[in-house]
């Protein structure tokens, strides 16, 4: 999701709602939580995986999980449906929407086929971050 989100706007010309995929991303974490945390619990009182019949109780256990992959799936929907729209609303991008210093993001987005008409000079390392923290301060 992580790759998706970072490449959208390059391969689309087009940016994305940032408070949707916050939110999307809340969701995510919430639901695997709520899925996975439960399963360790389970194996830690000694339920056996992949079981389909299981003791009364570790019923809870198994309900909050699988609640927990229903909020989950829910999480991955929402990106789905705010970059679909992004396709049709989204505003343009630009070339650097997040700053970032490779030589790919120096090419418009989307990129043309040949990226460069000529060769560009490379005039600073590709993750020269920490100057720039150290300039703003």
């Amino acid at each position: 999701m992580g790759v998706i989100h970072f490449w959208w706007p390059k391969i689309t010309g087009l940016l994305y709602p940032d408070a949707w995929a916050r939110f999307a991303a809340l969701v995510v974490f919430l639901g695997f939580n709520l899925t996975f945390f439960p399963q360790f619990m389970l194996g830690y009182l000694g339920m056996p995986r992949r079981y389909a019949v299981y003791s009364p109780e570790f019923q809870v256990l198994n309900v909050m999980s699988t609640a927990g992959a229903s909020i989950l799936a829910v999480g991955y929907v929402i990106p789905l449906v705010y970059l679909i729209w992004s396709m049709r609303y989204g505003k343009p991008a630009g070339p650097n929407p997040w700053g970032a210093k490779g030589l790919e993001w120096e090419a418009s987005s989307p990129p043309p086929t040949e990226n460069f008409e000529e060769t560009p000079v490379v005039t600073e390392e590709a993750y020269a971050y920490a100057r720039e923290a150290l300039i703003r301060l």
